[in-house]
């Protein structure tokens, strides 16, 4: 029996009115547990080796990844990515003397809900060198919890290469006037246990805190998925 035109249309607006996000997690039950990944950030290679997909053979690509680190938090704790090993990471830039710290406040909130998810953990890197002797009460003031959200500073020379070739983010020090400034990317960066960037958020837009949000939520369940399978 042929559904009428009218019913047709009815089925489509139906599937349509299915909120994007909603869609996307209940794509894994009707799709043979396959999703779509996030994407990686900056430059892609392709390696001289293979993979095999169903016997055919696939190049490898190697992609960009944030660079080892070693830096000293606000328990006087060594952080580097040993220490963050299989985790997730979520950052962003920051200085103690910059007016307002609207995105402190946004990832004391977030990590808060993440408290017993030890998989995320939260990094807030100073631009600012003379922070190395203000984090502990800077971290103090905002509650931070220790080994869930650490703050981190270091002299220009380490810093400020990371920040700009391995987290792709913009830092400039404005020395003109008596007390120095930091012009710097006001973004927050999602990093996998790889240490790739897999994402970049406007940490003053609303609508990208709400990505960011999200997309934790899906880089969690990909790095789940590739333990079951074994990846």
């Amino acid at each position: 029996m042929k559904r009428s035109p009218i019913k047709k249309v009815i089925i489509l607006v139906s599937i349509l009115a299915i909120p994007g996000f909603l869609f996307f997690y209940l794509l894994p039950h009707f799709a043979k547990n396959r999703y779509k990944s996030l994407p990686v950030f900056g430059k892609k290679v392709v390696a001289s080796t293979f993979h095999s997909v169903k016997g055919k053979k696939i190049p490898d690509t190697i992609y960009h990844q944030v660079p080892d680190f070693k830096f000293i938090n606000q328990q006087n704790d060594t952080v580097t990515w040993k220490t963050l090993e299989n985790k997730i990471v979520v950052l962003n830039l920051f200085y103690t003397g910059a007016s307002g710290q609207q995105t402190s406040r946004y990832i004391k909130q977030l990590s808060d809900g993440y408290e017993q998810k030890p998989l995320v953990k939260f990094l807030s890197l100073s631009v600012d060198p003379a922070d190395k002797n203000k984090i502990k009460d800077f971290a103090a003031g905002f509650k931070a919890k220790e080994g869930k959200w650490d703050f981190l500073a270091g002299d220009t020379a380490q810093t400020y290469p990371l920040i700009k070739q391995g987290l792709l983010l913009d830092v400039i020090e404005d020395d003109t006037k008596e007390k120095p400034t930091f012009i710097f990317s006001n973004k927050i960066v999602l990093i996998d246990n790889l240490h790739r960037i897999r994402g970049l958020y406007d940490a003053d837009n609303a609508e990208a805190n709400a990505k960011l949000e999200d997309e934790i939520k899906v880089l969690i369940a990909e790095y789940l998925r590739n333990v079951k399978d074994g990846r």
